[in-house]
């Protein structure tokens, strides 16, 4: 059955990655069986890494050895985090190959620290891809304004950019500008487009928590039995219409008389990528975030419980087609009752980059901790 689902889903046109990694993931030979069964790439985050590390054994050798050599804790990490990158790459490379460099990615991502500054990015950008040295690894950029400047420079250089932390329609259209900027200046200076791929990593469960949450505070203060019954039908929906209109934005980027002539010269389009997909609200399909954004030429990266759910229930049937009607409908009534999405997204932009600043720090803590212990 597993095999069957995720490739239906290829043969449909989205690709399921897997948002998670760790070194038993590798060692036992379960990340190989899943790319068997259909698995296409793979995602990682400070969050990950550092349930990885704290939850497990699995580094203590690697770290007690690095620590003997009076390596830092951020060099200890950066082993760590290297040595996984470098083994799950070297297990999807011959998906990567197949797919003519569409598929097979791994994703680290550059200190989230640097955010906020171009410079920096772009220097711990280069170093990590010099010294992972794979072809089908990306490196994480956050949409930032300072991480868009960021990425298009790490892209006219030719290293593959997944672009995270997006939530809005305008974060995914500055991603877009970035990207086509990039290639157009690789262009120039003759450099192979052909070969450089990049996604825009579009988070998604997050919006419908926070949406959620200002819906329940307005109805609490509602007195009206219809208008709290208005607002209840609208929980769980901003995330997927917010995905929805963001879709059409792709649709209608990657098919203009702008992107045809790079793709011509062997531009490859840059996917979207739907993160976040859990679910987090109980009273929702535990499925719901890969189901309601089945569109074509997209990308899913899913938790493995979730991927699991998903294989054992799950339909693949496209609910994603460009078509904005109904979102453009929430999204409209949303604003209505003094929600507006646009400050929903900057919100969580602001949010999500503290933490996986936090969760840097976490990884960092229990490395430090661990190499006294050990």
């Amino acid at each position: 059955m597993a095999q069957s689902k995720m490739q239906e889903l290829a043969d449909f046109g989205q690709s399921i990655w897997l948002d998670y990694i760790s070194r038993s993931l590798i060692e036992t030979g379960r990340l190989k069986k899943m790319i068997a069964q259909g698995l296409r790439g793979m995602t990682s985050n400070p969050t990950i890494f550092d349930n990885a590390v704290s939850a497990s054994a699995d580094y203590d050798k690697q770290i007690a050895a690095l620590k003997m050599l009076n390596k830092s804790t951020f060099e200890i990490y950066d082993e760590l985090t290297v040595k996984d990158i470098q083994a799950a790459a070297d297990l999807f490379r011959p998906v990567y190959e197949k797919t003519n460099n569409i598929d097979g990615h791994i994703s680290l991502e550059v200190n989230p620290k640097l955010a906020y500054n171009i410079k920096e990015t772009i220097e711990e950008a280069k170093r990590l891809y010099t010294k992972v040295n794979r072809p089908n690894v990306m490196f994480k950029v956050p949409s930032t304004d300072e991480g868009f400047a960021a990425i298009e420079e790490l892209l006219a250089e030719g290293i593959n950019i997944n672009i995270t932390l997006i939530f809005s329609v305008q974060q995914y259209t500055n991603t877009a500008e970035a990207y086509i900027k990039g290639i157009e200046r690789l262009l120039q200076k003759g450099g192979d487009v052909s070969t450089v791929c990049s996604v825009s990593s579009v988070f998604v469960s997050r919006i419908d928590t926070l949406t959620d949450k200002l819906i329940d505070e307005k109805s609490t203060r509602e007195s009206s039995i219809e208008v709290r019954t208005k607002l209840e039908a609208l929980k769980g929906t901003a995330a997927v219409a917010n995905s929805a209109m963001i879709y059409k934005k792709y649709q209608d980027i990657f098919s203009s008389n702008r992107f045809k002539p790079l793709q011509e010269k062997g531009a490859n389009v840059q996917r979207l990528l739907w993160g976040s997909t859990s679910t987090k609200n109980p009273a929702y399909s535990d499925i719901k975030y890969v189901t309601e954004l089945i569109g074509k030429h997209t990308i899913n990266t899913i938790p493995e419980h979730t991927l699991d759910a998903f294989l054992d229930h799950g339909v693949v049937k496209e609910t994603l087609t460009g078509d904005t009607t109904e979102a453009q409908k929430i999204i409209d009534d949303l604003r209505r009752i003094g929600i507006d999405i646009d400050d929903v997204c900057k919100k969580l932009l602001k949010d999500g980059v503290v933490a996986f600043e936090k969760s840097f720090d976490s990884l960092l803590n229990a490395i430090e901790q661990k190499s006294k212990r050990l």
